[in-house]
């Protein structure tokens, strides 16, 4: 869904016209959480003017108490009624944040992917991105409060009466479909109780701006219809985690960089420099990919989650596979991103890799036509095959040992980041589970 481009006369005409009452505010901190401010449409110009001022330092990885006073900044085009509302009409605006003397504040994450995608148009490239959503959906208790019981014990594209959250699926996709999205996919995932809603590509900035905007609908249907709807990437052990693979391509020239008819396996040079780029910052991006300490709960072998380094065009075990369609089609999937993560601070990374491998000329190795989890240690050591980081804290290690993955983000994001996350490993690392208590309480 490419946005269509409104100004602040649109926005405030359209307001008038349809009678909204009230206008939410929203931007997205640096851990991927979506903050909002309310507004009336009394108080709708003032913000289109720049001069909605919000306390900065109340939201996590923004700035010190002395730093408070920052503005929000609304993008006109982002305008959007909420097909919920009731008798009083709401709609949102996404927003940017800007320091008091109107620079870009460099901790936003919408910022960072704007600066990112600007470094590639230097270059002359556009970057596209297609997210691939997973989510489950539980059952809450009398009290109204999430459970992490399923509602069903369906599978992989099964249909109701098997697939009893389906009615629930087709309100998210008709509510998201309202609001301008292009839904290509729904099904039953793997998981009882797993879902998958795919939507059209897009301008990178925009689809991370939908992949917010989804998680939201998402968990808003859900209540609506008795459950709880949660993007943990492993929320139940032994069955599948939730990711979020993307695919993505660059254009150039409004033709796709990554198709080459006469490549080999018809990709361009450009395609197969971003695959080696991808690959040699795929340690650190996972930080940013993969953040919390859940996120490696999924990554482990057994349940389709990436866990090794390598590519392939065949099969679906490595981290990037090469889908088949060529043409404007080309692209390629990145498929440990679990939904997680901030979309802005991962396109930001992912793409700044894969340009780094652009600007340096970086081959990837040979491709992986094989299942990776059925090699050998020792045939894994001869193909030079790497893993993902194990663990949140060695994924923060390698992260700020990356040059390029840290200038993506910026000092500010990095130190913020860090520090909050290291906080978070270090209180899960002394923290006792239950599965140290019944292992362990009655055995010693």
């Amino acid at each position: 869904m490419t946005r269509p481009k409104l100004s602040k006369e649109d926005v405030l005409k359209k307001a008038e016209e349809l009678g909204v009452e009230f206008i939410h505010l929203q931007f997205t901190d640096i851990f991927g959480v979506m903050k909002n401010v309310s507004i009336t449409r009394e108080e709708l110009e003032k913000a289109l003017n720049d001069e909605k001022m919000f306390d900065g330092s109340s939201i996590d990885g923004f700035v010190r108490i002395e730093e408070s006073d920052m503005y929000l900044r609304p993008d006109p085009s982002s305008f959007t009624i909420y097909p919920w509302s009731g008798e009083s009409l709401e709609a949102r605006l996404i927003c940017d944040i800007y320091n008091p003397d109107g620079t870009p504040f460099e901790g936003d994450p919408r910022y960072i992917l704007k600066r990112a995608l600007k470094h590639a148009e230097e270059l002359g490239y556009g970057f596209n991105v297609g997210p691939e959503c997973e989510f489950y959906l539980f059952l809450t208790n009398e009290k109204g409060e999430a459970t992490t019981v399923t509602h069903d014990n369906a599978s992989y594209f099964d249909l109701a009466p098997v697939d009893l959250g389906e009615t629930a699926r087709q309100d998210m996709v008709k509510t998201l479909k309202q609001m301008g999205f292009e839904i290509e996919a729904s099904h039953h995932e793997v998981g009882p109780g797993q879902h998958e809603i795919d939507f059209k590509y897009d301008d990178a900035l925009v689809t991370a701006d939908n992949i917010m905007t989804f998680k939201m609908v998402v968990r808003i249907v859900a209540q609506r219809n008795g459950l709880h709807a949660t993007f943990m990437p492993k929320p139940v052990y032994g069955i599948p985690g939730s990711g979020m693979h993307t695919n993505m391509s660059l254009t150039k020239g409004g033709k796709n960089a990554f198709y080459d008819p006469d490549g080999e396996l018809q990709l361009s040079k450009e395609a197969y420099y971003f695959i080696g780029g991808l690959m040699k910052h795929a340690r650190a991006i996972c930080a940013i990919t993969n953040p919390t300490v859940n996120s490696y709960k999924r990554l482990v072998s057994g349940f389709e989650a990436p866990v090794y380094i390598a590519w392939s065009s065949r099969n679906r075990s490595p981290l990037i596979r090469v889908p088949a369609k060529r043409g404007s089609s080309t692209r390629l999937e990145l498929r440990n991103p679990d939904p997680s993560c901030n979309p802005y601070l991962a396109l930001a990374v992912v793409l700044e890799a894969g340009l780094d491998g652009i600007i340096n000329k970086i081959d990837p190795p040979e491709s992986i036509n094989r299942n990776i989890y059925h090699m050998t240690s020792e045939e894994l050591l001869g193909s030079n095959i790497d893993r993902l980081p194990v663990s949140l804290e060695e994924a923060i290690k390698e992260l700020n040992s990356d040059d390029v993955i840290k200038k993506a983000l910026s000092p500010h994001t990095v130190e913020r980041f860090i520090t909050a996350k290291l906080d978070e490993w270090d209180e899960y690392s002394a923290y006792v589970t239950p599965w140290e208590l019944e292992r362990y309480l009655t055995k010693y």
